[in-house]
Protein backbone atom coordinates (compact mmCIF):
# COMPACT_ATOMS: atom_id res chain seq x y z
CA UNK A 1 0.00 0.00 0.00
CA UNK A 2 1.19 3.47 -0.88
CA UNK A 3 0.60 6.73 1.22
CA UNK A 4 -0.25 9.84 0.14
CA UNK A 5 0.60 13.05 1.01
CA UNK A 6 -1.98 15.93 0.75
CA UNK A 7 -1.47 19.42 -0.51
CA UNK A 8 -3.19 22.53 -0.20
CA UNK A 9 -5.94 23.44 -2.66
CA UNK A 10 -5.40 26.07 -4.74
CA UNK A 11 -7.08 26.69 -8.18
CA UNK A 12 -4.08 26.59 -10.51
CA UNK A 13 -3.25 22.81 -8.89
CA UNK A 14 -7.28 21.87 -8.83
CA UNK A 15 -7.85 23.30 -12.88
CA UNK A 16 -7.36 19.82 -14.86
CA UNK A 17 -9.89 18.32 -12.76
CA UNK A 18 -12.97 21.27 -12.10
CA UNK A 19 -13.20 24.43 -10.23
CA UNK A 20 -12.23 25.49 -6.86
CA UNK A 21 -14.86 27.13 -5.47
CA UNK A 22 -13.69 30.62 -3.21
CA UNK A 23 -13.80 34.47 -2.81
CA UNK A 24 -10.26 34.85 -4.10
CA UNK A 25 -9.00 36.32 -7.40
CA UNK A 26 -12.53 37.59 -8.29
CA UNK A 27 -13.98 41.03 -8.72
CA UNK A 28 -17.19 41.05 -5.86
CA UNK A 29 -20.36 43.17 -7.02
CA UNK A 30 -21.69 45.29 -4.42
CA UNK A 31 -25.68 44.88 -3.98
CA UNK A 32 -28.43 44.96 -1.12
CA UNK A 33 -27.57 48.85 -0.42
CA UNK A 34 -23.91 48.79 0.06
CA UNK A 35 -24.45 45.59 2.78
CA UNK A 36 -23.53 42.50 0.58
CA UNK A 37 -20.86 41.35 -1.70
CA UNK A 38 -22.15 39.06 -4.73
CA UNK A 39 -19.18 36.54 -6.14
CA UNK A 40 -20.91 35.49 -9.62
CA UNK A 41 -20.26 32.81 -11.81
CA UNK A 42 -17.35 30.69 -9.98
CA UNK A 43 -17.86 27.48 -11.39
CA UNK A 44 -18.69 26.02 -14.31
CA UNK A 45 -21.54 23.56 -14.13
CA UNK A 46 -21.87 20.87 -16.96
CA UNK A 47 -24.96 18.72 -16.61
CA UNK A 48 -26.28 16.52 -19.54
CA UNK A 49 -29.87 17.55 -20.99
CA UNK A 50 -31.41 14.14 -19.88
CA UNK A 51 -31.73 16.03 -16.33
CA UNK A 52 -31.65 18.85 -14.67
CA UNK A 53 -29.39 20.68 -12.33
CA UNK A 54 -30.17 20.34 -8.77
CA UNK A 55 -29.33 21.24 -5.09
CA UNK A 56 -29.03 18.70 -2.10
CA UNK A 57 -27.41 18.88 1.74
CA UNK A 58 -24.72 15.80 1.91
CA UNK A 59 -24.40 15.32 5.46
CA UNK A 60 -21.08 13.55 6.02
CA UNK A 61 -19.50 11.98 8.65
CA UNK A 62 -15.35 12.81 9.39
CA UNK A 63 -12.86 10.52 8.59
CA UNK A 64 -9.52 9.50 10.91
CA UNK A 65 -6.36 9.66 9.66
CA UNK A 66 -4.56 7.64 7.97
CA UNK A 67 -7.75 6.99 5.40
CA UNK A 68 -7.83 4.17 3.39
CA UNK A 69 -8.68 4.92 0.17
CA UNK A 70 -9.99 1.92 -1.78
CA UNK A 71 -11.92 3.28 -5.09
CA UNK A 72 -12.91 6.67 -6.77
CA UNK A 73 -15.97 7.53 -8.53
CA UNK A 74 -16.93 10.18 -11.54
CA UNK A 75 -20.21 10.74 -13.00
CA UNK A 76 -20.58 11.03 -16.87
CA UNK A 77 -23.77 13.05 -17.28
CA UNK A 78 -22.80 16.26 -15.27
CA UNK A 79 -20.11 18.10 -13.20
CA UNK A 80 -20.59 17.84 -9.27
CA UNK A 81 -20.30 20.88 -7.10
CA UNK A 82 -19.51 20.47 -3.05
CA UNK A 83 -20.12 23.49 -1.31
CA UNK A 84 -18.64 23.38 2.80
CA UNK A 85 -21.85 24.83 4.91
CA UNK A 86 -19.66 24.74 7.81
CA UNK A 87 -15.66 26.11 7.98
CA UNK A 88 -14.09 23.37 8.37
CA UNK A 89 -11.43 21.58 6.46
CA UNK A 90 -12.01 18.66 3.98
CA UNK A 91 -9.86 16.05 1.99
CA UNK A 92 -10.63 16.56 -2.32
CA UNK A 93 -8.96 13.87 -3.92
CA UNK A 94 -8.84 13.49 -7.93
CA UNK A 95 -6.95 11.34 -10.22
CA UNK A 96 -6.30 11.35 -14.26
CA UNK A 97 -7.70 9.04 -16.24
CA UNK A 98 -6.39 6.94 -19.02
CA UNK A 99 -8.64 4.95 -20.96
CA UNK A 100 -11.33 4.09 -17.92
CA UNK A 101 -8.13 3.63 -15.50
CA UNK A 102 -7.48 5.97 -12.88
CA UNK A 103 -4.30 6.77 -12.22
CA UNK A 104 -2.94 7.13 -8.67
CA UNK A 105 -4.91 9.85 -6.64
CA UNK A 106 -3.97 13.38 -5.85
CA UNK A 107 -4.89 14.73 -2.68
CA UNK A 108 -5.95 18.49 -1.50
CA UNK A 109 -6.43 19.44 1.86
CA UNK A 110 -9.05 22.53 1.61
CA UNK A 111 -8.83 26.04 3.90
CA UNK A 112 -12.59 25.20 4.81
CA UNK A 113 -13.91 27.72 3.00
CA UNK A 114 -13.04 26.43 -0.38
CA UNK A 115 -15.47 24.30 -2.39
CA UNK A 116 -14.71 22.56 -5.17
CA UNK A 117 -16.71 21.99 -8.73
CA UNK A 118 -15.66 18.40 -10.41
CA UNK A 119 -15.91 18.17 -14.47
CA UNK A 120 -17.23 15.96 -15.72
CA UNK A 121 -16.29 12.58 -15.90
CA UNK A 122 -13.41 13.67 -13.37
CA UNK A 123 -12.10 10.55 -11.19
CA UNK A 124 -12.92 11.95 -7.51
CA UNK A 125 -12.93 10.28 -3.99
CA UNK A 126 -15.73 10.67 -1.89
CA UNK A 127 -16.50 13.31 0.70
CA UNK A 128 -14.46 13.30 3.12
CA UNK A 129 -14.54 15.83 6.24
CA UNK A 130 -11.97 15.18 8.98
CA UNK A 131 -12.24 17.52 11.33
CA UNK A 132 -15.75 16.77 13.01
CA UNK A 133 -19.42 15.33 11.02
CA UNK A 134 -20.30 18.45 8.22
CA UNK A 135 -23.01 19.21 5.96
CA UNK A 136 -22.18 20.49 2.23
CA UNK A 137 -24.47 22.07 -0.44
CA UNK A 138 -23.86 19.84 -3.55
CA UNK A 139 -25.16 21.15 -7.05
CA UNK A 140 -25.15 18.35 -9.83
CA UNK A 141 -27.12 16.14 -12.05
CA UNK A 142 -30.90 15.18 -10.86
CA UNK A 143 -32.43 12.46 -12.80
CA UNK A 144 -33.61 9.06 -13.74
CA UNK A 145 -29.84 7.98 -15.88
CA UNK A 146 -27.03 5.83 -14.37
CA UNK A 147 -24.96 9.27 -13.73
CA UNK A 148 -22.20 6.84 -12.08
CA UNK A 149 -18.82 4.91 -12.27
CA UNK A 150 -16.23 3.48 -9.66
CA UNK A 151 -13.10 2.33 -10.05
CA UNK A 152 -11.38 -0.24 -7.13
CA UNK A 153 -7.79 0.28 -7.31
CA UNK A 154 -6.00 -2.81 -7.14
CA UNK A 155 -4.17 -1.98 -4.10
CA UNK A 156 -5.24 0.48 -1.88
CA UNK A 157 -3.90 3.70 -0.86
CA UNK A 158 -3.93 5.64 2.31
CA UNK A 159 -4.20 9.17 3.11
CA UNK A 160 -2.33 10.86 5.72
CA UNK A 161 -3.85 14.66 6.79
CA UNK A 162 -3.33 16.73 10.17
CA UNK A 163 -6.42 17.76 11.98
CA UNK A 164 -6.58 21.07 13.09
Amino acid sequence: MKTLQCHLLTAAAFKPYGDVIEMSGTNPISINSGNCLRYSDLAALDIDSSGAAGISIFDAKPYQSPMQLNYVERHPLGSQAFIPMTSDAYIVVVADDINGTAQEPKVFLTNGKQGVNYARNVWHGVLTPVIQQSLFTVVDYIGTADNLEEYFFDTPYFIEFFES
